[in-house]
């Protein structure tokens, strides 16, 4: 029996590869739009990938079910009721796969969207009974879906709890669970965890949220606890439930003279270089999205206009080829190019740039204390706002400054915290770009390091 697990860090999702290799047969569950791993992985292991199976229409990041198709001729299977627009094979509850002695079972769990369906894995040589369940958007390692993608939440939350005790939780203990995401999706809450893998006895008995047994009270509790939707999932959704999508992104290259010309006539110039890089010196007027840090494409998502035009900036080329690609993963197809070089060619052509002022989240007190025009921004979600912040804050989440919040002064100046120093970087950026005439970004932790070291908070 062949199961290999392929995780797309940027995004938190995961694909995988099952299939027979005796049998030299195979297919892709819920690829992920760079499909070179799953090319390369079937090569090594001798196996053709003869299907491609979707558990839903994605609503966070594009399917590479087109690519793939183009590139191994694989039939793509979807249940019904996603009611596809691209040439498919669809499937109902109970239809079943053979891939040489392995046998793919069809288990449709609606909630997350109405066609959402997980599947079983048999091996049919020893035994009937299922050894695994890939679960896609359901059920989680330590959390399960968020009902709000598809259909009125409280009716998603039905749907997931039903799917859950019905169907999911009436697997043998045993059942391995493989899940679609992992810790750092949007596609469910903060319980998610890191581990790829778990069972049905252990989430039976650990998953906080399979406690509850009243349907009633998990809606309301579910409902209760959502997070911002992804950026831009219903055009993602839009794409990967329409015509099939084969191509990649052209990234021409870009002398300054004309960055600055394109960035003059609206582009978005976006620089994917650490944090620190950015602070010490960049092109005036762009923005923070570093490809170090996980959730580069959702960032990006949420910062870019619809249609706007692109382009991206980093130490070299290779930054802003792997930029590109986690930009299409979202969705993100509009690009105008690269800086060619980098910002090494910025600074050789003697552009100007502009700096930010870094400050370390434990000297921040400090810096409010010496300086009492400077205004705080806590640029987290609401829901940690409410938790926790520092006493005089403003709050605004990063990915809403498309303007400046109207409590802001741009005269005065402004420092941008969260939680750990990374949303705070790309909230910095932003202020600057809206004319903020003096920026900090705070650094090596935020809120929760100054609870820590004594600083009270108001709630």
């Amino acid at each position: 029996m062949l199961l290999r697990q392929v995780i797309h860090d940027d995004l938190g999702c995961a694909s995988y590869l099952v299939g027979d290799a005796g049998a030299g047969v195979a297919a892709v569950v819920d690829p992920r739009y760079d499909v070179g791993e799953y090319l390369s992985l079937a090569r090594f292991l001798g196996v053709r990938i003869a299907h491609v199976l979707e558990t839903h229409t994605h609503a966070d990041h594009v399917s590479g079910h087109g690519r793939l198709a183009a590139a191994t001729g694989a039939t793509i299977h979807i249940h019904r009721l996603a009611q596809a627009r691209f040439e498919h094979v669809p499937f109902d509850d109970g239809w079943e796969l053979e891939l040489g002695e392995l046998r793919v079972r069809a288990l449709h769990t609606p909630g997350h969207r109405p066609e959402h369906t997980a599947f079983t894995l048999h091996d049919v040589g020893r035994a009937d009974e299922p050894w695994a369940v890939l679960t896609g958007d359901s059920l989680f390692v330590g959390d399960v879906a968020r009902p709000d993608l598809a259909i009125e939440k409280r009716d998603g939350a039905r749907g997931i709890f039903r799917s859950l005790h019905e169907r999911l939780l009436t697997l043998p203990d045993m059942t391995e669970v493989w899940p679609g995401h992992l810790g750092g999706s949007m596609c469910g809450g903060p319980g998610m965890d890191l581990k790829v893998a778990s069972t049905i006895g252990y989430e039976r008995r650990h998953n906080a949220r399979l406690q509850e047994r009243d349907e009633e009270r998990w809606v309301e509790q579910a409902v209760a606890g959502l997070g911002p939707q992804p950026p831009n999932f219903e055009a993602i959704v839009a794409l990967n439930n329409g015509p099939l999508l084969a191509g990649g992104a052209e990234l021409p290259p870009l002398e300054p003279h004309e960055v600055e010309r394109r960035a003059g006539a609206g582009a978005l110039v976006v620089d994917v270089r650490t944090d620190v890089q950015f602070d010490d010196a960049h092109i005036p007027g762009a923005v923070s999205i570093p490809i170090q840090h996980a959730g580069f494409g959702t960032k990006l998502a949420w910062v870019l206009a619809p249609d706007q035009p692109l382009v991206l900036v980093g130490r070299d080329d290779d930054d802003a080829e792997h930029a590109a690609a986690l930009a299409l993963a979202v969705g993100v197809r509009r690009f105008d190019g690269r800086l060619a070089g980098g910002m090494t060619t910025w600074r050789a052509d003697g552009m100007p740039v502009a700096r930010i002022e870094r400050v370390a989240a434990e000297r921040l007190p400090e810096r409010r204390a010496s300086d009492p025009e400077l205004q705080v921004l806590d640029v987290r979600e609401r829901s940690e706002w409410e938790a926790g912040r520092l006493p005089g804050s403003l709050h605004a989440p990063y990915h809403e400054l498309r303007e400046l919040p109207e409590a802001i002064d741009p005269r005065r100046p402004v420092a941008a915290i969260c939680a750990s120093g990374q949303r705070s970087g790309v909230a910095a950026s932003l202020l600057a770009r809206l004319g903020v005439r003096e920026v900090v970004h705070v650094v090596r932790g935020g809120v929760g390091t100054l609870e820590r070291a004594g600083v009270p908070l108001e709630r």
